[in-house]
């Protein structure tokens, strides 16, 4: 009895500092703003109480055989999963009153399976497995599983008071971010066991001109994708028969068909090595920083159009102001967007093309949105309109709103 007690007050004391900081407790406190605690927690004991009998049972020999590379990558892609799920949010439907249990069964499952995931290989695991060669199995076990589901606990309490003081949207996209972070960090730990190098020297050596170009490639044709089907969904329906030709809307369309059309072709003659990018801009960071900017861009222009055509069809017309999500500060978010994302395909590929796809994108949205869609929507919808306008910037928020005029200052100078 004695021998059980003090391994369960050594392996309890070891894994709960072991805990404090570690990133198993900040995935506790992420869950814990997103999840009501009580699955959380159960998640949590589950997932620790298998991986600790694993680890007193197989042993140090054993345990030192497992394949932790692919299970920190199988923990890296689940992570990411759950960042995207979790940014999407929840919608619920009438049948979905009595979700009390469902809900709370979803959160059991995600739980067990990404601290599951997390744990095999952690250095959790591996202290336990130390523990239990110079300790009995069951002490160790119970103590350990104790440990850190008493650690993860304070992290949910902590994450529970966060979430009664900040609102709904905030607590779903920091819950977002504290997944893709985690999911990052897996992946590099991932790169690292699998490759057995420095994971930054396999991201130089995998991200040249020859990648970068490819990616873009990608990107670009997903941006079409993008378009045309947002485009369809934006217009609720509506038909609209092709512009003569010689009108702006014309110009508007041939600039931006001319410059996708680019954005494809310059990054594929890089990538068949017909034309070297700019050398200036060849670093593995470039690329990065051009695949976040390219799905940046993505992002808002989907985001927009999607804003749009559901603010048509809840108005019931073609026509209607969207002056909420995006368009709550600025006019043409969508525009803006596809600026950004033939930008970053330039960054990743960067060639003379791709500098002259990225002005003539920004003259075909200039265009569009200066000569057709505000003169449009001023003479459609008037005052309401332009009320719209004097608080919103064109394609960046305004810094700061214009004064109304004083009515004493205004009548001095009639």
């Amino acid at each position: 009895m004695n021998g059980v007690l003090s391994a369960f007050l050594i392996s309890f004391g070891v894994i709960f500092v072991a805990e404090l900081g570690d990133k198993s407790q900040l995935m506790a406190l992420t869950f814990a703003t997103r999840y009501r605690a009580w699955p959380v927690l159960i998640g949590i004991t589950i997932a620790t109480s298998v991986v600790h009998l694993v680890s007193v049972a197989v042993g140090y020999g054993l345990g030192a055989t497992i394949p932790t590379g692919w299970i920190a990558l199988a923990a890296a892609l689940a992570f990411l999963v759950f960042g995207a799920w979790t940014l999407r949010g929840d919608r619920l439907t009438e049948e979905e009153k009595q979700k009390a249990g469902q809900t709370a069964r979803s959160a059991l499952v995600a739980v067990t399976v990404a601290f599951f995931l997390a744990e095999l290989g952690d250095k959790t695991m591996l202290a336990t497995i130390t523990l239990a060669t110079q300790h009995g199995w069951f002490g160790v076990w119970l103590g350990s599983t104790l440990g850190m589901v008493a650690a993860d606990a304070l992290a949910i309490v902590i994450g529970r008071a966060l979430g009664k003081r900040l609102p709904e949207r905030t607590i779903r996209y920091g819950a977002a971010v504290g997944f893709f972070v985690f999911g990052v960090v897996l992946l590099w730990e991932a790169i690292a066991e699998l490759t057995g190098r420095n994971p930054w020297t396999v991201a130089a050596e995998s991200l040249n001109h020859h990648t970068g170009a490819w990616i873009a490639v990608g990107l670009m044709l997903v941006a079409i994708a993008v378009i045309a089907v947002g485009r369809r969904w934006a217009r609720a329906g509506s038909r609209r028969s092709a512009p003569p030709a010689g009108r702006a809307s014309w110009w508007s369309r041939a600039l931006l068909g001319a410059a996708l059309l680019l954005g494809v072709v310059a990054p594929l003659l890089v990538a068949f090595d017909v034309i070297e990018p700019i050398a200036w801009f060849s670093a593995p960071g470039w690329i990065v920083t051009g695949a976040g900017l390219a799905l940046l861009g993505l992002a808002l222009v989907l985001a927009a159009l999607l804003q749009m055509g559901s603010a048509r069809r809840r108005h019931g017309r073609s026509l209607a102001l969207t002056s909420d999500g995006l368009y709550a500060k600025v006019r043409n978010p969508a525009f803006t967007g596809m600026v950004v994302a033939m930008a970053g395909a330039l960054v990743m590929a960067p060639t003379a093309l791709g500098v002259l796809a990225t002005v003539l994108t920004v003259a075909a949205v200039q265009i569009q949105a200066r000569a057709v869609r505000e003169p449009g929507l001023t003479e459609a919808l008037g005052e309401e309109y332009a009320s719209y306008v004097s608080r919103t910037g064109r394609f960046l928020p305004r810094v700061r709103t214009p004064r109304t005029p004083h009515p004493e200052r205004t009548s001095s100078h009639l």
